[in-house]
């Protein structure tokens, strides 16, 4: 893990420089209504670890926390950990967020349950197979990956890069049992383009 002063913008791109002059136009300033939703319909699983990664001012992170599971949010941007830090502690909520490169930082720790929104969509596609790699790296064997994806940006030259269902089977399914799909609810200006999965790590 490096300090939190020099971790670098993933794929190149100035997330930090987004956060620092009020641009991060991805935040809509509350958890994925997606992950709202799964939350509320499974409150039987049992309770753990999760790793946010790409985390950004920690709205997911803080619906998981409410919900009763010990998480870890990360980012490379330090602004958006210090706001992470900043609201979960208004909120009342036990959360750790840190500075840190989801691709290629070695692990903290091999979690429960990894969620992703922000992340996949925002790094350039060339890194799509680091990505792939680094879940496996994170997630412990028979650790559960929930997943909303992106498959039709509004603005297709990135980021956000869109992806297609066949490319997320083709990325996943050889390390991942696929549990299930859906089309989740989402904020207007993206209903219908997202796709929600939740795989389960092999072996």
């Amino acid at each position: 893990m490096q300090p939190e002063e020099s971790v670098p913008p993933v794929g190149a791109y100035d997330w930090e420089g987004c956060y620092q002059r009020g641009e991060a136009r991805w935040d809509k300033g509350e958890p994925a209504p997606g992950l709202v939703d799964f939350l509320a319909a499974h409150p039987e699983l049992p309770r753990g670890s999760v790793l946010v990664p790409g985390c950004g001012a920690g709205h997911d992170a803080r619906a998981w926390a409410a919900a009763g599971w010990r998480v870890l949010g990360l980012d490379v941007a330090p602004t958006a950990v210090r706001l992470a830090r900043e609201r979960a502690r208004a909120a009342g909520l036990e959360a750790e967020f840190q500075c840190g490169d989801f691709l290629t930082d070695p692990p903290l720790a091999q979690f429960d349950w990894l969620f992703e929104h922000t992340l996949f969509c925002a790094i350039p596609p060339a890194q799509r197979e680091a990505y792939t790699r680094a879940v496996t790296r994170w997630l412990r064997p028979g650790g559960h990956f929930l997943a909303i994806y992106y498959l039709d940006p509004a603005e297709p030259a990135g980021p956000p890069w869109g992806v297609t269902r066949a490319e997320i089977g083709q990325r996943f399914a050889p390390d991942f049992a696929l549990l299930a799909a859906w089309e989740p609810r989402s904020w207007p200006n993206r209903t219908g383009r997202e796709w929600m999965c939740w795989w389960q790590r092999r072996g």
